[in-house]
């Protein structure tokens, strides 16, 4: 064990922020800290870092700090940095180690006699970075250290602290970078610290299971304690009982209660939210599609098909947010064809959808617009976005960013549309807030384009992207999740050759292919290798056939509509089962397309 505290208690300005807590480094261990805001984890770090002191605890004695060893310690804090007049230079000298690595994250050595206050946040994040991993201390303690990191420095970071040979004690609200970082997760809840094995995910995954089975606990014992409790008031005036009755009193006496358990902070919705009508197959369709305002900022060619969830990203200025306002028809296209489905309902929503101001409270403003709702049915709904007793009386101008971006979601989702358009959907809102917004999405039956930043939104959300990168690069689909896309970069980077990815146009001409002719051939006469590839695609024409043809009716029967009332009983179960089928069936499909276009390719 390096470092552990045991029972220990923190306080400062004469509140108790932590109350006999216990917290342990293991080894080289990787460690995040979590928790709601305030509720103490900077606090922890500054205890580790040894800029503060436990409260001294008189009745406990064996309270206290142990260390295995001397060990040294690095720190990276939120503060301005110290002694902004000094140079580069002056601070960190002309190793060549430095060196190397300045320069491998975008400065020049020129940068080196700059003043450290004249770097922007992000940059004197990176410098002090730099040196930590210079000084290589036994245990590094970081506090967000991703604020301000563009998404390529926050992946080499993730790679350094991964290989890092001590241990690492941070506090981040990045969630993908926990999970890409973190072995063992400590929540800050309560005063106390709860600890898990594993990363972000697991630690959320665990933390479900632990609540699943407390409450189980503490149901069975609220139960039992009710049953003795009706023992003892039907027995304790019978003098033949008395005794009896006095024994469960002492059984009760001795019972070792368990505490309710906490719910947590985020909704996760389990059952499917269903559009008002489900739409055309063919949601939308770009070709060839100049977007920008005066001048063209790109060209994009995709298709889009019911049910997708399609998440862009990219750095900024490459037109993402200009593409969603043309997809969403607020501002014209400059050339190209693009065209939307039939009966698809469309719904746009930016951060200024969010901006919303008025005197009324969150209810009202609610309850007005849809005025056939019981004041219960408001309630209950909008509880599902996080919004309870507390907050219905708070005027809508006065809720954070966070809070009105969930109330009008909620608005725009009780419409019912079949097409969401979004543009950051939870930017400014906490984690519990995220994670909720990601389980409504998850469930939800319609189709979503979405812009986001946030690396762990998008790999739980999104079942396709469109990567918009600098310059005249085109925009390139990936037809698989996040988590997918970064281990492909991840070969690419360790030189394995990956042919999976495709630009968005030659996946438009793929998903088109349903409209091609079975066949379509020419009658001249072929060579020998003309031949093969002739025949290769006459055996493919029959394979994708075939499997249009059962992905069609495992999606018509997907989508459908529960008929009888078992089906509404059972309707998680049945339509879990019939996703499952058609998500089978579409990946036979696409296989067959994927394999027309290589075939094609060759020929060409």
């Amino acid at each position: 064990m390096l470092y552990s505290i045991h029972n220990g208690t923190v306080s400062q300005g004469g509140e108790v922020i932590l109350s006999h807590f216990d917290f342990e480094i293991r080894g080289t261990e990787k460690i995040a800290i979590v928790g709601r805001n305030g509720a103490g984890k900077t606090t922890l770090l500054s205890l580790i870092a040894g800029r503060l002191d436990l409260d001294a605890d008189e009745k406990h004695p064996d309270a206290g700090i142990s260390r295995a060893r001397k060990f040294t310690i690095g720190v990276l804090d939120q503060s301005a940095v110290q002694r902004p007049e000094e140079t580069v230079e002056e601070r960190f000298g002309d190793e060549t180690s430095f060196n190397r690595m300045f320069t491998e994250l975008g400065f020049s050595l020129s940068d080196k006699g700059k003043a450290l206050g004249e770097f922007s946040g992000g940059e004197q994040t990176k410098i002090m970075l730099i040196g930590l991993f210079l000084a290589a201390p036994d245990v590094l303690v970081l506090d967000e250290p991703t604020n301000h990191l563009d998404l390529e420095t926050t992946q080499w970071l993730e790679e350094k602290l991964r290989a890092y040979p001590g241990a690492v004690v941070l506090v981040s609200h990045d969630r993908y970078f926990i999970d890409r970082v973190a072995e063992v997760v400590y929540e800050v809840t309560g005063g106390k610290l709860v600890r898990y094995v594993g990363n972000y995910s697991h630690y959320r995954q665990e933390k479900a299971e632990r609540y699943a089975r407390q409450l189980t606990a503490y149901e069975a014992q609220q139960q039992e304690i009710r049953r003795l409790n009706d023992l003892i008031e039907r027995f304790k005036y019978k003098p033949k009982k008395a005794a009896f009755a006095r024994s469960r009193v002492k059984i009760l006496e001795r019972m070792e209660k368990i505490p309710m358990p906490e719910k947590d902070d985020a909704v996760i919705h389990t059952g499917d939210i269903l559009p008002a009508r489900m739409g055309s197959r063919n949601v939308f369709e770009a070709e060839h599609l100049s977007i920008g305002y005066e001048k063209p900022m790109r060209e994009v060619s995709v298709r889009i098909r019911r049910g997708q969830k399609i998440g862009i990203f990219g750095p900024n200025g490459t037109g993402k947010t200009t593409f969603l306002r043309t997809v969403a028809g607020l501002i014209p296209p400059l050339k190209g064809k693009l065209r939307l489905g039939e009966h698809v309902d469309a719904v746009y929503f930016d951060q200024f959808s969010a901006a919303i101001e008025s005197t009324e409270i969150v209810f009202d403003w609610f309850h007005n617009k849809f005025p056939k709702l019981t004041g219960e049915e408001v309630r209950s709904y909008l509880a599902g976005f996080l919004f309870y007793a507390k907050d219905f009386g708070k005027q809508v101008s006065n809720l954070s960013g966070g809070e009105k971006a969930r109330l009008v979601l909620a608005t725009l989702l009780f419409q019912k549309p079949n097409f969401l358009i979004l543009d950051e959907p939870t930017n400014n809102m906490d984690i519990p807030a995220k994670e909720t917004m990601e389980s409504i999405f998850r469930d939800y039956r319609g189709t979503i384009l979405f812009v986001s930043h946030d690396r762990y939104f998008l790999s739980r959300v999104a079942d396709g992207l469109l990567f918009f990168n600098k310059g005249e690069a085109p925009v390139m689909y990936y037809p698989f999740g996040y988590d997918r896309y970064m281990e492909r970069q991840r070969r690419i980077d360790a030189g394995v050759d990956v042919s999976i990815e495709r630009t968005a146009e030659e996946q438009r001409l793929i998903e088109g292919l349903r409209s091609v002719p079975e066949r379509e051939k020419r009658e001249r006469p072929l060579s020998t290798a003309e031949a093969s590839i002739d025949w290769e695609l006459r055996l493919n024409a029959e394979e994708m056939a075939a499997a249009a043809a059962a992905y069609e009716q495992a999606d018509l029967e997907a989508h459908r509509y529960p008929e009888t009332e078992e089906e509404y009983e059972n309707f998680d179960e049945i339509r879990g089962k019939q996703q499952a089928v058609a998500n089978a069936a579409a990946d036979a499909w696409t296989k067959t397309l994927l394999t027309w276009y290589d075939i094609v390719s060759r020929r060409e």
